[in-house]
């Protein structure tokens, strides 16, 4: 994973108002906090970081570069972005500063690529995990993996086991667990007790059994009887 550079300003009102008023000036409030920093307030330029980093799936580096002494040159995670849920518009974003010597947890996109030889057959391909944990330096970081599918038949499996990651990259996990499946082809199911129904039915104009007894048990009209 590459070093995307940020550059971002002390921004000295925090809450609501003040975010809003850095919003309407172009502005994407940002905070930077890490096991060794208390939390900083600061203002990145929205457009910059929409173009350059808000399209991008996953987590990713980025260096800081500031007037601050003690935040230029810091390298950070972008941990999360807060988007508007109707515009879609960058609200916030959070920045975890790290340790380029410490290995740290997180998550890396699965890329599933090819298509399975069960879907040719009337196969679902069945993603069952979207994202993996790894562990590895920050500078160490992938971009994402590349799962093939290609090989799969129906009810075959890809498991985390036969992920190969880069050097330095390791995947903490106990359970190997599915990451994408095939599942068979949907039928429908011949409703088989309709069918034996229609079997066991009388043919027309013959009185059913049940039908017939009761016929039986109905007494005859008396002639002359008033």
């Amino acid at each position: 994973m590459g070093t995307i550079d940020l550059s971002v300003e002390p921004r000295e009102r925090v809450g609501k108002g003040a975010a809003r008023a850095v919003r309407r000036e172009g502005g994407l409030p940002a905070t930077l906090y890490g096991r060794k920093r208390s939390a900083v307030a600061l203002t990145a330029n929205a457009k910059d970081f929409e173009t350059r980093i808000g399209a991008l799936e996953g987590s990713h580096l980025v260096r800081l570069q500031s007037r601050l002494p003690d935040i230029n040159g810091c390298l950070a995670l972008v941990k999360e972005i807060q988007r508007h849920p109707v515009t879609r518009r960058l609200l916030h974003a959070d920045l975890y500063e790290v340790d380029v010597d410490t290995k740290l947890r997180i998550r890396v996109p699965l890329h599933f690529v090819g298509r399975a030889a069960g879907v040719e057959l009337g196969g679902i391909l069945q993603p069952i995990r979207r994202e993996i944990e790894v562990m590895c330096l920050p500078t160490q970081i992938p971009a994402s993996f590349e799962v093939d599918v290609t090989h799969l038949g129906i009810h075959d499996a890809v498991h985390v086991s036969d992920l190969t990651p880069p050097p330095g990259v390791e995947i903490p996990h106990d359970v190997d667990f599915e990451l994408v499946t095939v599942l068979p082809p949907v039928v429908e199911e011949v409703k088989v007790a309709a069918a034996e129904v229609g079997e066991g039915a009388p043919a027309e104009g013959a009185a059913a059994p049940e039908a017939a007894g009761k016929e039986a048990q109905k007494p005859e009209a008396v002639k002359g009887a008033s």
